[in-house]
């Protein structure tokens, strides 16, 4: 079986010195694809962030990652969705928790991925397995597992 192909579409609203390369969004999307998938990723500032996470979750905040799937047609054709990343909440977080802000944005960018193509943590059970996803695909990238107790 092939690999899956992904078409990715990436922008950015906010400095260069506050995100990471397109290559490096392109290589950690592809690390956690499963089928073909057409995606936007956009990397925005806090009142865009804030906005859409408002308009469309009801929370008048903004958050690290947001995932808009738009799912498959029944011809077989690929995913879609769009992945935006908030990249203050990212420096943010980051600084907080002693990571390093690229192995943030990997693993936000990651967890987007997994999300538009199902993946959820609702449940206690949803939370495991994509968690237990997550850490894999992760380290699989060379990076920590964002879930063990010291990374």
């Amino acid at each position: 079986m092939p690999d899956p192909r992904l078409e990715l579409n990436i922008q950015f609203a906010v400095k260069k010195s506050l995100r990471p390369r397109r290559s490096d969004f392109r290589r950690w999307a592809k690390a956690a694809l499963m089928a073909d998938a057409v995606v936007a990723l956009r990397v925005v500032d806090e009142k865009e962030g804030r906005s859409l996470n408002r308009e469309y979750r009801g929370k008048d905040y903004a958050t690290n990652v947001l995932t808009f799937a738009y799912g498959a047609d029944a011809s077989g054709s690929p995913l879609a969705g769009d992945i935006v990343i908030c990249a203050p909440v990212v420096a943010r977080e980051a600084a907080e928790q002693g990571i390093r802000m690229k192995a943030h944005y990997a693993h936000l960018t990651v967890h987007g991925m997994l999300h538009l193509q199902g993946y959820d943590h609702e449940t206690e059970a949803e939370a495991v397995t994509m968690e237990s996803v997550e850490s894999f695909i992760m380290q699989r990238l060379g990076y920590s597992d964002p879930y063990a107790e010291n990374s």
